[in-house]
């Protein structure tokens, strides 16, 4: 049985947490409270009351979620309220997209290492670790990625 309570003490630790490691926390709660909901979909008032919300606060974290693809929103026919669900795209699939940006990162280091002249200096060295380690990542998050796809159980 539902334990409502609960519910709501792991979506406060886990966006605690999420928020520790960079994601915006009223985003963390709101992708929480979502994925936690019986329902389908939410609109900004349900978000707002589950949460002690303000509607602007609501309206930031969605606004986040939705340019980060963790979730997606659909207007209410003949309304002018949206109901906010998770993406299509599961929350993993969304943050590979975002790995394209170790592989930017790695390429303006490179911009940085040429216009140092010298990639042997000191400089040069230390800019072609960064760049090497941004691209080890990379490449070690894609693998991981594979590794997933290749383990992860079956959804409906």
């Amino acid at each position: 049985m539902r334990d409502e309570e609960a519910v709501r003490r792991f979506v406060e630790r886990m966006g605690r947490m999420l928020a520790a490691m960079g994601v915006p926390p009223m985003a963390a709660r709101v992708m929480l409270t979502v994925m936690t909901a019986e329902e389908d979909a939410l609109s900004a008032a349900d978000l707002a009351e589950r949460l002690g919300a303000s509607s602007g606060a609501i309206s930031g974290a969605v606004r986040y979620l939705v340019d980060v693809d963790l979730l997606r929103r659909e207007p209410v026919p003949g309304s002018r309220r949206d109901l906010y669900l998770l993406s299509s795209q599961s929350w993993w699939e969304a943050m590979v997209g975002k790995m394209n940006r170790l592989q930017l990162i790695a390429d303006t280091v490179d911009e940085g290492i040429a216009a140092i002249g010298d990639p042997d200096s000191r400089p040069g060295r230390t800019m072609a670790e960064m760049r090497d380690f941004f691209v080890f990542c990379h490449d070690e998050l894609l693998l991981a990625m594979e590794r997933w796809e290749q383990r992860k159980p079956a959804r409906d």
